[in-house]
C-alpha cells in the first residue's frame, strides 16, 4: 500500500479535505494522513461540512503537527499550500517523492455562507481532480 503524507502550514481546511478524498478513492491502494508545520489545533467546521455534502466520509480528524509523523515512513509527501512548500520539512523515513499543489485555501473566502461553502466545494473538487489524475 502506497503511503501519503499531505502538508499545508494549519492542517485545518486543505490537507483535511485530501486526507479524505485519498482514504476514499484510494482505499485498499493508498493510505493518506496529513499534518501542518504550524497546526491550528481544529479543523475547519466548513471542510467537514464540504466532506459530508460531497459524500466523502471523514471520520474525526483532527489539526496536528508534522511532527507526530517524524520517524515514519512515506512513500509520497505532498504539499496543498505554497506556504508548507517553501518550509523546511523534518525527516522523515524512505525514498520520499515530493510533489506540491497550489490549492487556494478556502478559509480566507469571504461573504454570504453561499459564497464560502462555494469555496471549500470548489476546493474539495479541485482536489478530487487532481487526486485522480494524478495519484489514482
Amino acid at each position: 500500500m502506497k503511503k501519503i503524507l499531505l502538508l499545508c502550514t494549519g492542517n485545518s481546511c486543505r490537507s483535511i479535505i485530501a486526507e479524505a478524498l485519498i482514504n476514499q478513492l484510494g482505499a485498499g491502494t493508498i493510505l493518506a494522513c496529513s499534518a501542518g508545520s504550524k497546526p491550528t489545533g481544529f479543523v475547519h467546521p466548513r471542510a467537514i461540512a464540504s466532506l459530508k455534502r460531497n459524500g466523502i466520509a471523514c471520520a474525526e480528524p483532527r489539526s496536528k503537527s508534522w511532527d507526530e509523523f517524524v520517524g515514519s515512513s512515506f512513500d509520497l509527501l505532498l504539499t496543498v499550500c505554497d506556504n508548507a512548500a517553501n518550509e523546511t520539512c523534518p525527516n522523515f523515513q524512505g525514498e520520499l517523492k515530493k510533489l506540491h499543489w497550489s490549492i487556494p485555501d478556502p478559509a480566507q473566502a469571504e461573504g454570504v455562507d453561499e459564497v464560502v461553502d462555494q469555496a471549500f466545494d470548489d476546493v474539495l473538487q479541485r482536489l478530487r481532480e487532481r487526486i485522480e489524475k494524478e495519484l489514482l
